[in-house]
Parts: structure tokens; C-alpha cells; sequence
């Protein structure tokens, strides 16, 4: 800093100037210092305005990735020829982007489904209004039908096995080798010598895997109907249960990976006592959707990390595509000789929708612009599901109207990356999608692979809404079972089987067939053909 002593200033009219110049220069520098450092404050002050609306958003606002296409503002934007060469109006009339117009359905009561059980009351008129002033009787000659739907609490049933026995009471079964008392061999079930019945044990599993009813609140219900089952008894039942369902699980995973696609995610799990790890810390559960696109299949994988290796021994073997988010734990199957890695449009349509909603109106054109492309692609995806095209027209449909709008895209995200403060919400969209951009265009060469890892993510969100109930395990192995569960249920729910029914149909036949490998296979969802086990629609 420049100090000067105003007693004792020169008299030289030089080193005057000399001493204005030095502190006219010292000046301007902290000037330009301090407009630098406004500028950064105010680059970090949006900044964290951003974080802060996006907070609010994950926190109180409906989740939805809708987007409506807002005209106005991308004209007023500073890019009126969108990607250069094609303009929004281009794009918006291209004729493979109209779809025909959806008819919503008339609000209103549906009818009750045809297969539930009619009890008719008929409400008739007294005898003497069937008579008319004239004298003569009326006729029918109709009737006016309402339905009301009438529920019947669960109903408990004690069943008992009576076996009798038998013993020779002339020779006292001297004369017999063999055993004294002849007894009929109780049936075979899923847990010897406990109360539990298939019918009991899929109640429970639904309950918790299904309608995330925690075993706390189950024991509850039991008590209000007068049944004493503990939770201790029931979370027994469950590890023994998954214990005895392993081989069918390993079948189920070499299903999954048979398939020609894998899709693959993970959330976070709580287990309590888990070894080497505090009680707070995280575990994962991961999620795998494969085996024939038309039967699919569904592996819940418990592991105590999110690491590489986890990955990497989930897909042990397997040759063909995946599709997964951009988590760097997936970056090993970009050089995986056997395997096609494709990345997911959702993650970058959701960052995009994220800019939208909570940033200042610069960035809000940008992301619009943004989401229009990524419309479009999806508008042209749901073409083709809609008109059932297959994979050689899905395939040549990508090549002819998707490549153009996502290499036009890929110019857009180049030079607007530069213009963006990295770490701003429409900076890392930016910036993400280019990390992403190879295995983003990769579906443009495939008629199988969709656009997004969204089919998996949908199998996640049942988990999520149970933890939130059970909230966590306390043992690794309580984690495996919860996943073994989660992996019959959703499989079940993919191939069109009624969850219920289909565990108690399992719980009835896997004591039977435990030691046939081949019997056995047939018990997976995809294999079963029973009618009885189907959703009523």
C-alpha cells in the first residue's frame, strides 16, 4: 500500500506527477480487483440461488419431467436459427413429429371388474303401487342397476393335519422289522414344524415387499385380528425363506443375463450391523432388468459399496448391450471387449428440466432449446412404439429423423459450453451431456437399445417407497433377503402375474421340486403359464 507524508510533500512539480501517476495506478488496480471480486460473489451468489431453488423443488414440488414447448421464449432467445441450420419451426413441422392427437378418456367411475363375486338386492315398490289408477296392473318393464363394492376383512383359519396311527395289537410289532406305529409323513412346506402356510407367508412378503407395510405394523394388524405373530417370527421366516430360495434366485440372474440387453442402476440401503461399517453408513442395492425383451426379468443385488467391482462381478460372463447412467462406477465397460456400453437420455433431460425451473431467463432460453431436441428425439421414439415398429424400422427411423436433430445438438452443446459458468446447473448439464455424448449417440445405431435407462430406474422406485416405510436392515443378511424378495415380486409384476398369488403358488410347489433343478426353473415368473396366476385387468 503507498504512503505518503502530506507534511512533507515536494515541492518539484515532477515528482508531484510522479506520486498522481503511482496513486492513479494503485487505484484502478483495486478497482479492477474489486470488480473482479463483485463479479465472482455475484457468479456465487446465483449459484448458490440455484442450489437453493433446486433444493426447494427436490423437497416440495411434484416431480415431473413434463415439458411444454414455450415458442415465444425461443424466439426471443439469442439463437433464432436453432442449431444453425435448422430452425425451431423446421423442426416443429417436420412431418415424422406429428402424432395424432390423444383422445383423453371422459372422466368417471370405471365399472367393476366382471370377475368379483355379484350379490344382487333387488329394492322393489310395494303391491300396491304396482296398481294403476285405472284399475289395471303395471307391467315391468326394466330396471335400474347400481353397484357398490363390499369389502370382507382378512379372515384366519386354523388347519388342522390330523394323522392317525396305527399299531398291530396282536404282535405288538414283534413280527415287523420296520417301525412300531404306521404314520402318514406330514406334507412338505417351506418351513417344517412352524404354523406358517403358503397362503400366510405370501400375506406377509406382499405386505412388506409390495405395499411397504413394515413387519412392525403387520403385528399390529395380526393383533387387532386376534392373532399373536411377532415380528421376530416373521423376520425368521423371511431369512429362512431366502435362505431356501437361493438356487432359484442364481437361475433367476442367469436369466437376466441371457438376454440380449441389461439394464442396470443402484440406490442407497441402510444396514444396521454391517461389518467393518458405522451404523449410518451407506449400502446399495442394485437393480438389473434383462433376459427376452418380451418376458422380462428382475435381479436385486445387495452390496455394501458402489464400487467398479460390484459392477463388474454383476455382469461376470456377460456379452451384450448395457445401458446405465454416467456414475464413473460404470466407466470399465467402455473397453469391455463382450460388452456395448450405451448412457441414458433421461439423466440428461432431467438436468436440462432442472434449468428450466429454477433458473434466472438467460439460461431458461438455452434449456429450452435444449429440451426441444431432446422432444423431439422423444416424440420420434413414441412414434414408433405407437405404430409397433421393429427393430430394422426403429433402426432405419433413428438414422433418417433422429441422427440429423442429435448432430445438430452436438453442435449446439459445443458452442454454448464455453459461454457457461461450469459449475452453474445449465453449465453442468452442458457439460455432462458432452461426457456422456459417445454413448449417447449410440442408439441411433441399434433398434433394441431405448433412449434411457428408465425401465430399470421404474423397478427402483418400489424399493425407494418401501425404505421409506422399513426404513433399513439391520443385517447384511436381512439385506440379501429384502433383495431376493424384491426380485420374485417385480419379476412377477413384469411378466403380468398377480404378486400373491404367485408367492403362494411358490411357496406351495418349491418344497417339491427343491432337489430338480429343472422342475424348479419352471417356478420363475416367465415360466409360468398358469392362467389362475394372471392380473385381472
Amino acid at each position: 500500500m503507498l504512503e505518503i507524508d502530506l507534511k512533507n510533500l515536494p515541492d518539484n512539480v515532477f515528482e508531484l506527477k510522479e506520486m498522481v501517476r503511482t496513486i492513479a495506478e494503485t487505484v484502478q488496480e483495486k478497482e479492477r480487483n474489486n470488480d473482479k471480486t463483485i463479479k465472482d460473489l455475484q457468479t456465487r451468489n446465483n449459484l448458490l440461488i440455484e442450489e437453493l431453488h433446486l433444493l426447494r423443488l427436490k423437497h416440495y414440488s411434484r416431480i415431473s419431467e413434463r415439458f411444454r414447448l414455450d415458442e415465444d421464449a425461443i424466439q426471443r432467445s439469442l439463437f433464432p436459427d436453432f442449431f444453425g441450420k435448422i430452425s425451431v419451426s423446421d423442426i416443429e413441422n417436420q412431418e415424422i413429429t406429428v402424432i395424432e392427437r390423444y383422445n383423453r378418456k371422459k372422466p368417471g367411475r370405471k365399472r367393476l371388474a366382471e370377475d368379483l363375486e355379484r350379490v344382487e338386492i333387488e329394492h322393489d315398490i310395494p303391491e300396491a303401487e304396482k296398481e294403476c289408477v285405472c284399475g289395471a296392473t303395471k307391467s315391468r318393464i326394466g330396471e335400474e342397476v347400481s353397484e357398490k363394492l363390499q369389502i370382507l376383512p382378512a379372515k384366519f383359519w386354523v388347519e388342522r393335519h390330523i394323522r392317525p396311527k396305527y399299531c398291530c395289537k396282536s404282535c405288538e410289532g414283534i413280527e415287523d422289522k420296520g417301525k412300531t406305529v404306521s404314520i402318514a409323513p406330514m406334507p412338505v412346506c417351506m418351513i417344517p414344524k412352524s404354523i406358517s402356510t403358503p397362503s400366510l407367508l405370501s400375506h406377509i412378503f406382499i405386505g412388506k415387499f409390495c405395499d411397504a407395510l413394515p413387519f412392525y405394523r403387520q403385528e399390529k394388524q395380526f393383533k387387532r385380528y386376534g392373532v399373536q405373530l411377532s415380528r421376530a417370527t416373521m423376520v425368521n421366516w423371511a431369512l429362512k425363506i431366502a435362505e431356501s430360495l437361493k438356487p432359484l434366485l442364481t437361475m433367476l440372474r442367469l436369466y437376466v443375463l441371457s438376454g440380449p440387453l441389461i439394464n442396470i442402476d443402484e440406490t442407497t440401503v441402510q444396514v444396521i450391523n454391517e461389518p467393518g461399517k458405522k451404523a449410518n453408513s451407506k449400502s446399495y442395492c442394485w437393480v438389473l432388468r434383462g433376459g427376452l425383451p418380451e418376458s422380462s426379468g428382475f435381479l436385486y443385488h445387495y452390496a455394501p459399496s458402489r464400487s467398479t467391482e460390484v459392477a463388474r462381478g454383476l455382469l461376470k460372463d456377460y456379452e451384450g448391450f448395457v445401458q446405465t447412467d454416467g456414475f464413473s462406477s460404470y466407466n470399465f465397460l467402455n473397453n469391455h471387449p463382450d460388452i456395448e456400453h450405451f448412457g441414458c437420455w433421461a439423466h440428461v433431460r432431467r438436468m436440462f428440466n432442472e434449468v428450466l425451473k429454477v433458473s434466472g431467463n438467460r439460461n431458461k432460453g438455452l434449456a429450452s432449446e435444449a429440451m426441444t431436441m431432446i422432444r423431439q428425439l422423444y416424440k420420434i421414439e413414441k412414434q414408433a412404439k405407437t405404430k409397433g415398429l421393429d427393430e430394422q424400422s426403429i433402426f432405419k427411423l433413428r438414422q433418417e429423423v433422429s441422427k440429423p436433430i442429435v448432430e445438430n445438438f452436438g453442435i449446439w452443446l459445443n458452442d454454448n459450453v464455453s459461454r457457461i459458468p461450469e459449475q452453474s446447473l445449465l453449465g453442468k448439464a452442458l457439460r455432462y451431456t458432452l461426457s456422456q455424448w459417445s454413448l449417447l449417440i449410440k442408439y441411433l445405431n441399434n433398434g433394441i437399445v431405448k433412449m434411457d435407462n428408465n425401465l430399470v430406474e421404474n423397478a427402483i422406485r418400489p424399493f425407494v417407497i418401501g425404505r421409506k416405510n422399513w426404513l433399513f436392515s439391520m443385517t447384511p443378511e436381512g439385506a440379501e433377503a429384502t433383495a431376493l424378495f424384491y426380485s420374485m415380486i417385480e419379476t412377477a409384476k413384469a411378466n403380468g402375474l398377480e404378486p400373491f398369488k404367485y408367492l403362494e403358488y411358490l411357496f406351495k410347489k418349491f418344497p417339491t421340486v427343491e432337489k430338480k433343478p429343472e422342475a424348479m426353473y419352471m417356478l420363475l415368473p416367465m415360466n409360468n403359464t398358469d392362467i389362475k396366476l394372471k392380473k385381472s385387468e
